[in-house]
């Protein structure tokens, strides 16, 4: 079953679509989604699309269900896609945890985006140079 949801967000500006995969859809979890994403939209003004995609990564009867939580973003001549692998955290058997892991690595591939476009580049110190004592 997929459930799409193509609610325009009202002080968003980039388009923002929900996916959910093999679950029911959540008021909750889509606001969540809705207010993470429009947090996006302070690190870059180059957002063209943002899409989100939540699933449960495996049915484990004896514990909860991991959360896969994929998101896409859109800018000039670049696409940021932050996951997380939720074999590997079970921490994301809380759907809330795995929205924030995902849009967290996407905020931070969309701050080095913008660091990028800007042409900053990080600079190490460089050690200083001795000193000769007279």
């Amino acid at each position: 079953m997929i459930n799409n949801s193509n609610r325009r967000v009202p002080n968003m500006t980039i388009p923002l679509r929900i996916t959910f995969h093999k679950m029911e859809a959540s008021e909750s979890i889509e606001s969540e989604i809705r207010r993470r994403a429009e947090k996006l939209e302070r690190f870059s003004d180059h957002i063209m699309d943002c899409r989100v995609s939540v699933e449960p990564a495996s049915q484990h009867h004896n514990k909860g269900n991991l959360y896969r939580v994929v998101v896409d973003v859109d800018v000039p001549k670049s696409k940021i896609v932050a996951s997380r692998n939720p074999d590997q955290n079970q921490a994301h058997e809380e759907i809330n945890v795995a929205i924030r892991d995902a849009f967290d690595s996407a905020r931070r591939q969309l701050e080095e985006f913008e660091r990028k476009v800007r042409g900053d580049v990080k600079r190490h110190s460089l050690p200083e140079a001795p000193q000769v004592a007279e």
